[in-house]
């Protein structure tokens, strides 16, 4: 890897880190597209997930009095059997259709989003979670973006913020976990060659994303932060679905 191809992705994780602090989610959405068009999607899927691992640790601390276990037990587990299924079948898929998938998947649940956020329908009930949860594990071992399907749930239940941030960092920090063993167990491969000071630099700088994510989110309304993640995340999944059929095509 090269410097300048490390210092571009030491930038997209610390904005990640950044948004995902603020706004609980926004980490794999930002970093996804990035990742899979640098790396190529394996190894960029097995990074995302690495780097979600640490961020997520990190942070489960600071939010531990707001995380709502209940919820937590609802979406983990279906979550886990989706990462398993989707883990499977993504390291028997070859990069091109992986990427255009990875854009795809990203800017529908994007789109969806936005859809629910003006939806004045309501669900309840356990089944909604658990379907929530399995469709979030699905994506994340395909793609590397598992909290779009959380995000849409937490819409249309109404789910409040201050809960729905903190509970979805032990989530996503199980929900990684489980992929990168899963995906290494399968196909060795897939795991990053990086030498240990790169690995240092890219925890430096998502400790530093997590410290001026802190600092901002007293500035910076919850509704801001989140369009901000969506418009980022968009020109990113779009960047990769044209990158991707490009490959597909050459």
């Amino acid at each position: 890897m090269t410097i300048g191809l490390l210092g571009v992705i030491l930038a997209a994780i610390f904005l990640g880190s950044v948004a995902q602090r603020i706004a609980g989610v926004g980490f794999a959405l930002l970093l996804s597209p990035v990742l899979v068009m640098l790396l190529g999607a394996h190894t960029g899927i097995m990074m995302i997930n690495i780097c979600s691992v640490v961020s997520c640790g990190l942070i489960v601390p600071r939010v531990w009095s707001d995380i709502d276990w209940s919820m937590f037990r609802w979406l983990t587990v279906p979550a886990l059997v989706g990462t398993v299924a989707g883990s499977i079948l993504a390291v028997n898929l070859p990069s091109a259709p992986l990427v255009i998938a990875v854009g795809a998947v990203v800017i529908a649940a994007l789109a969806l989003s936005l859809l629910f956020h003006r939806a004045s329908v309501t669900v309840s009930g356990n089944p909604p979670k658990a379907i929530a949860g399995l469709g979030s594990g699905l994506t994340n071992s395909l793609a590397g973006v598992g909290g779009p399907t959380v995000s849409a749930y937490a819409v249309l239940a109404r789910w409040p913020q201050r809960e729905f941030a903190a509970t979805l960092q032990p989530y996503f920090f199980l929900l990684c976990l489980a992929t990168v063993g899963v995906r290494v167990w399968l196909d060795p491969g897939d795991l990053p060659q990086l030498q240990w000071w790169m690995w240092t630099a890219l925890a430096a700088m998502i400790v530093a994303g997590i410290y001026v994510g802190e600092k901002l989110m007293r500035h910076i309304k919850d509704d801001h932060a989140r369009v901000g993640v969506i418009v980022i995340a968009f020109i990113g999944a779009a960047a990769a679905l044209v990158k991707g059929v490009l490959d597909l095509s050459a």
